[in-house]
């Protein structure tokens, strides 16, 4: 206990002698340390939102199509629809006693290169992201009028929109189209707030007004005379002939697997029904190439600040043949000596993993609402996991690694001299 109450005094009196080379050192090292803890921060946070994109929706149901497919053109707005599914076929899901609420969503315009979804009440009220939440308005309301729009966050931010701003879609879900919906301008009721998820980046109307906009339409050309003003359209009822898919929630979410393989044999037209938590899991195995690319520069980076604590602890071990000369002829053994460079060596590591969890947790703290708003991105402030854990204690380890090579070299040098 003596020799180990000795060995810290004389660590941390070397440690404040060095304290301006050292400190250098220290900040390299938090600096990497903050790298590997945020990227490996990251990497939860993006797989978790990305795999509760869509919560609570037990099954989405389209045309017959790849599970991957269907998810990406009806949750991420990608890619086209192999067909419509007919609008008889919503009505027969609708009778079903085991379904509790159905989400119809209709795909085919787009705006200024954002996805327009043609849909009712029931997504504003049974659509859920993340931990269950719901979508919020961040200002305005909800439809009021066929022609009014809501917008998603990141279309509003990236657009310039307010409440009350006109526009006019656009015919087809391209970025750029040269068919537009002049006649019939739409006003913007809402915007949402940003939710971190591809809802941010769509345009949502009502499926009469999807409807609406298409009367006089012909192979994506409009028919002089044949379309409708608005007043016209304001006095007519319509009803969708199809529509593109349905997001569905059952009863007893034990009866999901039953009620998917009934839809994929559905009999009127060939359905496709997928669990959007299976598919949104296979989605994230094909991206998760990059992610892991990510965690080993993260890693390589820790691992070059390792090597430059290595080289400075060498370099003052040259700088300091007196002190341990001193030390070895007042009687310190090798033991104290090798220990005073492992104390020296963890102090800096653990003095830059606190650091690196307090910059990490003040960074997420203060900016979580400027990114989520900026970038659509969400993360929030919570416990580090298990696997972060891990790694973080595994800078120490790898600094007292580092520091037996200065400790083993002394040693070996006192035994050349004869101490």
């Amino acid at each position: 206990m003596k020799a180990l109450k000795l060995t810290l005094s004389l660590a941390v009196a070397s440690l404040w002698y060095r304290r301006r080379t050292l400190s250098l050192v220290c900040l390299t090292l938090t600096l990497s340390v903050t790298l590997l803890l945020g990227i490996q921060y990251l990497r939860t946070e993006v797989r978790s939102a990305f795999t509760s994109t869509i919560n609570g929706t037990d099954l989405i149901v389209g045309a017959r199509s790849g599970q991957l497919n269907l998810l990406l053109y009806t949750v991420f707005h990608i890619g086209n629809a192999t067909n419509n599914i007919r609008w008889s076929t919503y009505q027969d899901l609708k009778q079903d006693s085991r379904i509790n609420w159905l989400i119809p969503i209709s795909l085919g315009d787009s705006y200024k290169g954002f996805r327009v979804v043609a849909t009712n009440d029931q997504f504003s009220q049974r659509f859920r992201y993340g931990d269950n939440q719901a979508l919020e308005l961040n200002e305005g309301a909800w439809f009021g009028d066929l022609f009014d729009v809501v917008l998603g966050a990141g279309v509003a931010r990236q657009l310039d929109h307010q409440v009350g701003d006109r526009i006019v879609l656009s015919h087809g879900g391209g970025s750029t189209s040269f068919s537009n919906h002049d006649q019939l301008p739409f006003r913007v009721s809402g915007v949402l707030s940003a939710t971190g998820t591809p809802v941010d980046q769509a345009v949502y109307i009502s499926l009469e007004a999807m409807e609406a906009i298409h009367v006089g339409w012909q192979s994506g050309v409009a028919i002089p005379g044949r379309t409708l003003t608005g007043d016209q359209a304001r006095a007519k009822d319509f009803t969708p002939d199809a529509i593109t898919a349905v997001f569905v929630g059952l009863e007893q979410p034990i009866m999901t697997f039953r009620v998917q393989r009934e839809l994929n044999q559905y009999q009127p037209e060939p359905l496709s029904a997928i669990l959007p938590g299976v598919a949104l899991s296979e989605l994230w195995r094909i991206m998760g190439q990059f992610e892991r690319a990510l965690l080993g520069i993260s890693v390589f980076v820790v691992l070059t600040s390792l090597v430059g604590l290595i080289t400075v602890l060498m370099t003052l071990q040259a700088q300091r043949q007196r002190e341990i000369a001193i030390l070895r002829a007042t009687g310190a053994s090798p033991a104290l000596i090798a220990g005073l460079y492992i104390c020296e060596s963890l102090a800096l590591a653990l003095t830059a993993c606190g650091a690196a969890v307090l910059i990490g947790a003040g960074t997420i703290a203060s900016l979580s609402s400027w990114i989520l708003e900026s970038y659509g991105i969400a993360i929030s402030l919570r416990p580090l996991t298990d696997q972060e854990w891990l790694l973080l204690g595994a800078v120490p380890v790898a600094a007292l690694i580092a520091s037996l090579v200065p400790a083993i070299g002394t040693g070996r040098a006192s035994r050349l001299r004869g101490f």
